[in-house]
């Protein structure tokens, strides 16, 4: 998978159907970016690098040493001392000085990839994989660069990180690290990215690329509703089934930046990594930095083949724990339901219910802990409010047992009030700058993570709610973005590392809380999807999707997010209507329907919804046993976009044998006066025969049908009465 051509000293990486090569030049080692495309049989295209041309190498050119740093396409660029693109490291010494060039010292291929200290990545033994560790020092600071690469020998990624050593005798200050760097000619791409805000979140953006510099970023402290770690630069032309595509996903749950710039020669240099806003590492003699992983994936198959290796490696190489491989249990919420207004016998009632029509767990949401009544009190205080729950926690979680039902409880671990006894006793704990009014927001305030003290205490509060009751599955949430950076515990020159240490916090506490309590299910949640991202899954399998649970809105948040993340991770749940975000009233049928793309669930008081809703979940609750397994573990085709035709969705998935598969058709607006859709399938198997069965729509009957035909014919849908209906057609080898 990875080689050496000690003679060219070029570097050669093997993906199935992709190569990443890099170069070695001149006398000082310079390290260049050649290639990443389509698989190549030989290593033999340094000449790419364009150092036969003007200016030249130094070596040969001197005089010209500041044209060349300007357009040699570095692998891992500096700044300071010729290149005026964007560069990937910021270094400012004792003396104020921030230049600074890498040069190539040593390397080694590695079987299998290593972990990353204290950070989420994804995983891979000998055999999977192998890793390029490739050594570059600035011997004038005393800077060791250690860059990593890893090739997938089953999916066509390659994950690269960074690693940042201060080798001298005075410490320094990294003002900037990013994790990947890829320097390529410009071909007229477009950029695609991710945007919204809160319930609105992951909605697909596709604009040409231009000269200068394009990004998308979040310093919110947080991946955030309105951003996401992601960015695609695709071929103009570029479809679902073809066209060229470069993509970058970031492993990291923070601040971020990923860019675009093209440059006066129509290079692009794309960037990924920490957003350098307000980032300040102080690294001591001896000291590393670990930066976080970026994933990189590049087809010429278009989106749907850059969806799957994403989705593929996520499964594989990313989640963990119990639930990795396994159906999530169908859960009941009860936020929406009861919001605040419960008490043991409430819970209940609608555990007793759920339980009858098939609903495997209950979740007990906010509002069970200290005084928290409203949304304006208690966080940080992490005791049970036993006049809320008479007879306490254990009998609530032993009687919801008896039933058949496993029990689930929401936390806040990160946040604090400043009406709870953990405020009033330590006012230091929460994130502030000392003399100025804090800002709120929901009327809290967030914990500083960077101390260890604050991690222990908050972190022993949940474990031991955890411990006292068989409590199964945690919902972790974290409502507000961050404010006011500055920390009681942190001394002056280290206030720029706070956003940061307060990233490794929560997945330190997260590390803790999955290895203490190996069984449970956490999903995570931040105000919905404000944090979904690939950090996340390292420690949750599933992540709530967006607080807007509206099956037409959730179409689109559903499409961007399953664009990188695979179906099984998308918290999705059927919710009451009028929906409780927007108002809108869909069919109770459409609403499972389009849960089913995800874990699947309810967010609804199942005591109180029509009869005629309560009698369709023991149906939807079989739908989700028997169509799981391939939902979760298959292949995911876009078929249509509702966010780009305006009348309706389709996605499609497909088994890994090819022998069934799911298709969701989703009619938004209905028409008149016109004929039945006519879609076209992917993925089956061309020589295969299959029997489409139309699931809920008894008017079409059951029909066998080559996949060949299937896909280059397509299959007829008729046109379901009314607006915001939906369909399932089941095929299976006939």
């Amino acid at each position: 998978m990875i080689s050496y051509n000690e003679k060219e000293r070029v570097f050669k990486l093997d993906t199935p159907n992709t190569t990443y090569m890099i170069g070695i030049v001149d006398e000082e080692s310079f390290v260049g970016h050649i290639y990443y495309g389509r698989k190549l049989k030989e290593a033999e295209a340094g000449y790419l690098m364009r150092t036969g041309e003007p200016p030249f190498v130094p070596s040969k050119n001197n005089r010209e040493r500041c044209s060349f740093y300007d357009c040699f396409p570095f692998e891992y660029p500096t700044g300071g001392v010729g290149d005026y693109r964007e560069g990937c490291i910021g270094v400012r010494t004792v003396a104020g000085h921030a230049g600074s060039m890498l040069s190539y010292v040593t390397h080694e291929i590695i079987p299998g990839k290593p972990e990353l200290a204290g950070l989420p990545a994804t995983f891979g033994t000998k055999g999977d994989c192998e890793t390029l560790r490739l050594v570059c020092e600035d011997k004038y600071i005393g800077m060791q660069v250690e860059l990593l690469y890893t090739a997938f020998q089953d999916t066509d990624v390659i994950t690269r990180s960074v690693k940042v050593t201060n080798t001298g005798k005075e410490h320094f200050y990294l003002t900037k690290v990013y994790s990947a760097c890829i320097d390529m000619d410009n071909r007229d791409y477009d950029m695609v990215s991710l945007h919204g805000s809160w319930a609105r979140e992951r909605h697909i953006q596709r604009k040409a690329l231009g000269y200068g510099i394009q990004n998308v970023s979040s310093y919110r402290g947080e991946s955030s509703h309105q951003d996401h770690p992601f960015l695609a630069l695709v071929d103009r032309n570029a479809t679902q089934e073809n066209g060229e595509i470069y993509a970058m996903n970031f492993v990291y749950s923070g601040n971020f930046r990923a860019q675009a710039e093209v440059t006066q020669f129509d290079y692009v240099r794309m960037t990924m990594g920490i957003h350098p806003e307000n980032f300040c590492w102080k690294l001591e003699s001896g000291e590393s930095f670990q930066a976080p992983e970026v994933v990189m994936v590049y087809t010429d198959k278009g989106f749907d083949a850059m969806t799957n290796a994403f989705h593929r490696l996520y499964k594989k190489h990313l989640i963990r724990g119990e639930y990795k491989d396994k159906k999530r249990p169908i859960l009941i919420n009860n936020w929406e339901a009861t919001y605040f207004e419960f008490n043991t016998e409430k819970l209940l009632s609608i555990a007793r219910e759920a339980s009858q029509l098939g609903i495997e767990m209950l979740v007990m949401d906010d509002g069970w802990f200290g005084r928290r009544n409203f949304d304006d009190c208690a966080l940080g205080d992490w005791k049970v409010n036993e006049e809320k729950l008479n007879g306490g926690l254990k009998y609530l979680v032993d009687e919801v047992n008896k039933l058949g039902m496993k029990f689930g409880i929401w936390f806040e671990p990160e946040m604090i009030s400043p009406d709870s006894d953990l405020y009033r006793a330590h006012p230091d704990w929460a994130i502030a700058i000392p003399g100025r009014p804090g800002t709120e927001s929901r009327q809290q305030f967030v914990l500083d993570l960077s101390r260890p003290e604050v991690v222990d205490c908050i972190y022993e509060q949940v474990a031991s709610v955890l411990r006292s009751a068989n409590i199964e599955y945690v919902k972790w949430d974290m409502n507000r973005q961050l404010t006011d950076i500055g920390s009681y515990g942190l001394p002056a020159d280290r206030q720029g590392e706070l956003y940061h240490r307060y990233v490794l916090a929560v997945y330190q506490m997260q590390d803790r809380l999955t290895k203490e309590f190996p069984y449970l299910l956490l999903e995570n949640c931040s105000g919905g999807g404000a944090r979904f991202d690939p950090g996340m899954l390292y420690f949750s399998p599933q992540i709530w999707c967006s607080d807007d649970t509206d099956a037409v809105e959730r179409l689109e948040i559903q499409e961007g997010t399953a664009l990188i993340y695979p179906l099984s991770t998308m918290g999705a749940h059927v919710s009451d209507c009028p929906n409780h975000a927007l108002g809108r009233v869909t069919p109770f049928e459409t609403r499972g329907i389009v849960a089913l793309a995800g874990t699947f669930g309810y967010e609804l008081d199942v005591t109180k919804i029509p009869q005629e809703d309560r009698d369709m979940i023991p149906a939807q609750v079989a739908m989700y046993h028997k169509y799981n397994d391939l939902v979760r573990e298959g292949d995911y085709y876009r078929i249509a976009s509702y966010s780009q035709n305006h009348k309706y969705d389709c996605w499609q998935v497909v088994s890994g044998d090819k022998k069934q598969s799911l298709v969701t058709f989703v009619q938004v607006l209905n028409r008149v006066n016109f004929k039945s859709r006519r879609i076209l399938l992917k993925g089956l198997d061309a020589d295969k025969r299959y029997k489409v069965v139309f699931e809920n729509d008894d008017s079409v009957e059951d029909a066998v049908y080559s996949g060949d035909t299937l896909m280059k014919a397509g299959l007829l849908v008729p046109n379901p009465w009314g607006d915001f209906r939906a369909r399932l057609i089941y095929l299976a080898e006939a």
